[in-house]
């Protein structure tokens, strides 16, 4: 385990976190199914830049994304689930290119799961765990302050919003302001 002052060190190859009643794993090809109907689905498609429809293919070709994106250290995505077995949503970790020792998280719950602080819950665990297994001093959330669900997330989990200009594009159609959203991990 690394101090959380240290540099921060490189993903592992295999996750398996649990605490707060929830567990995280590594998605796997038999989840593929699952992905789709957690994903497929209007919050998903208007909120993140995940495809939509989020058919069987987008979700290989999703799954093949984050393998790479693992293996070459940038990222890792996880399923949330309640025992270890099938999937209510995804947190992801990313590293950020401009602040080293600070990760960007970004997650989402499927539509039947929702309302059960399965998001929050998912944050919180992975906090724990960027700051003392992976030496991570901050964290970073980006969104939009049409996003009531994300934005409550945020500030259940101690985040709070950045003194900076937001980020704002168009995506599928709609007028997209991301927020940054901060988190010092200090102890």
């Amino acid at each position: 385990m690394m101090a959380p002052d240290s540099t921060e060190g490189p993903f592992p190859p295999d996750i398996r976190l649990s605490g707060l009643g929830i567990h995280l794993r590594e998605w796997t090809d038999e989840d593929l199914p699952v992905m789709v109907a957690l994903f497929d689905e209007p919050q998903v498609a208007r909120w993140t830049p995940l495809r939509s429809p989020f058919d069987f293919d987008a979700a290989q070709e999703y799954l093949s994304q984050s393998r790479r994106a693992r293996a070459a250290d940038r990222g890792m995505q996880l399923a949330i689930t309640r025992d270890g077995g099938e999937a209510q949503g995804e947190v992801l970790l990313f590293r950020t290119a401009d602040e080293p020792g600070v990760a960007e998280l970004a997650y989402a719950i499927g539509a039947q799961h929702r309302r059960e602080r399965l998001a929050a819950r998912a944050v919180e665990l992975m906090a724990g765990y960027a700051r003392t297994s992976l030496g991570m001093r901050g964290l970073v959330l980006r969104i939009d302050p049409a996003n009531a669900a994300s934005v409550a997330v945020a500030q259940a989990t101690g985040f709070h919003m950045a003194d900076e200009e937001p980020m704002t594009f168009e995506r599928k159609g709609h007028d997209i302001t991301l927020h940054r959203w901060r988190r010092d991990l200090a102890l």
